[in-house]
């Protein structure tokens, strides 16, 4: 017999084919078109097919947002994942973004069971969901046991995770996976996490914080058939140390396949073959009667961001995102302004998060400023000391690398395994600049402060989003308890104000950083 096993992870909410930066766009990606091939493969094949999405799926686009802050309501999104008829779910970091109470009532309006072993309540007992879920097919038992990337408390704003233990993966299916080997045929692991290691060298790929543990299951578990992973967006598809492996991508771009021919005789079970694909949605065509069934709620949506926000006065448009963050721009000045205004201090960080950010044109829309601003980041304040803020700046520093010509690139560690453009942080308020031909770690110069050199001991208040407050990134020199305010209206509502307040907007930078190298300035700003 044939046992399919198809693999969604990091959807985000893109349901349709749009990224939402204009209308009515049909791009290579987006459940809906990997719902077209879910639905081929069911009528072609002719065994078994359990279909498993592996996290991440409740927030991440414009689609998500409005459902969770202007519906409010879970069901207007997750009817479509009903619709769509997965077999099990995993939860992913993402998923507390909006909170308990909303993930909650989220996992309370889905068909399908959702599963995670690892995160336990104050009881030691799973949270949220089953840890695993077994499903029998005449005389064929199939165990799926869920694991979340035990790192979120890394990254989420406490309140979000209170009362929560994060437990490792590793760990986690040491005790599972005896287990579910007596009771099932065959077991997989479906991981919101992924590789912190090469899976062919074995060198690790990343820093080990336990972010990722895939190659650690793949190579201290034995008894697991087939290993499902997601989280770093990667395209994997493979078979390893004889487990089976896939990994997605993101978006709705893949959707991962794993097949197996499997042999039963006297009661036992034998995997005859393995096989791990990844099926692209770039030829397929968008599934016509989901799409038709929610247009209305894809209209809503497309209605809200169509909204005229404010106006620019000038240009903030983003031509280079490298330039962006070598020389600053009116545009990462603006959100500064936002997080000054909204918290009432004088230091600022934040970052260009992706490339795809456009900034604004002369009308700014409710869909610039989601597509822009793509996080539901929050505010803190937090209270550092000098040594503190060097040391934070000193990790964005290591984002440039010089390259053989002498001109500037970005970093391997930025960009692989996962690009990582939203860890590099730029400031306001202060004064520094980034020697390039220095060592990482002893980059930062001139650093000052309304006019003097901050010491090592000096106290400041600095205003972060929510996910580098508490460390994300593996910013260490930041931490909960740094945290001496918080504003918890969302940023895009933030920015939203500010233009209410204060448009039309006149783009003004700074000046307050510059990038070097050697003895010669490259870029200023």
């Amino acid at each position: 017999m044939k046992l399919t096993i198809l693999s969604t992870s990091d959807i985000h909410g893109y349901i349709y084919p749009t990224d939402y930066k204009q209308r009515d766009q049909d791009l290579p990606f987006g459940l809906l078109k990997i719902n077209s091939i879910i639905k081929e493969i069911r009528a072609k094949e002719t065994d078994l097919v359990l279909v498993i999405d592996n996290g991440d799926f409740l927030q991440g686009s414009p689609l998500t947002y409005y459902t969770a802050k202007q519906t409010k309501h879970p069901a207007r999104y997750t009817s479509i994942l009903n619709d769509i008829g997965f077999d099990a779910g995993v939860l992913g970091n993402h998923e507390f973004n909006y909170g308990k109470e909303y993930l909650a009532d989220a996992i309370a309006t889905l068909d399908h069971p959702i599963l995670c072993a690892n995160i336990l309540n104050d009881k030691g007992q799973p949270a949220f969901g089953k840890p695993y879920e077994l499903f029998t097919f005449n005389d064929l038992t199939v165990a799926v046991l869920g694991l979340t990337t035990q790192y979120i408390p890394n990254w989420e704003q406490p309140a979000s995770i209170t009362g929560l233990s994060f437990q490792s993966a590793v760990t986690c299916a040491q005790e599972y996976i005896p287990k579910l080997q007596e009771l099932a045929d065959i077991v997989i692991v479906s991981y919101h996490g992924g590789f912190e290691k090469d899976l062919t060298t074995g060198e690790p790929t990343e820093a080990l914080t336990g972010e990722n543990e895939g190659f650690e299951l793949l190579k201290r578990i034995p008894g697991i058939d087939v290993l499902l992973t997601g989280h770093q967006h990667r395209e994997i598809a493979a078979v390893n140390s004889s487990v089976a492996i896939v990994q997605p991508g993101d978006k709705g771009h893949n959707i991962g396949k794993v097949s197996l021919t499997i042999e039963k005789e006297d009661g036992k079970s034998a995997i005859l073959s393995k096989k791990a694909e990844l099926i692209s949605a770039k030829n397929t065509i968008t599934s016509s009667n989901m799409a038709e069934k929610y247009n209305g709620f894809q209209n809503e949506i497309e209605d809200w961001l169509d909204q005229k926000i404010g106006d620019i006065e000038g240009d903030m448009w983003i031509k280079d995102p490298f330039q962006v963050r070598l020389t600053g721009h009116p545009y990462i000045d603006f959100i500064h302004k936002v997080q000054m205004e909204a918290t009432g201090t004088t230091i600022s960080g934040t970052a260009l998060f992706t490339n795809d950010s456009k900034g604004f044109g002369p009308t700014v829309t409710m869909r610039d400023i989601v597509t822009n601003y793509i996080y539901p980041n929050t505010l803190a304040v937090v209270e550092v000391t000098g040594n503190d803020l060097k040391r934070a700046l000193e990790k964005s520093a290591s984002y440039f690398s010089p390259s053989a010509n002498g001109q500037l690139e970005v970093s391997p560690a930025f960009l692989y395994p996962k690009a990582q453009q939203y860890n590099y942080d730029m400031y306001a308020g202060i004064d520094y600049t980034i020697d390039v031909s220095l060592p990482i770690g002893s980059r930062i110069r001139h650093l000052s402060y309304n006019g003097k050199l901050i010491q090592e001991d000096d106290r400041l208040e600095i205003v972060i989003n929510q996910y580098r407050a508490v460390g994300g990134g593996n910013y260490d020199m930041f931490s909960a308890d740094k945290i001496i305010r918080e504003v918890t209206v969302d940023m895009t509502e933030l920015i939203a104000e500010y233009f209410n307040k204060y448009s039309p907007i006149q783009p003004s930078t700074f000046a307050n950083f510059q990038v070097i190298q050697s003895k010669t300035t490259l870029l200023t700003h």
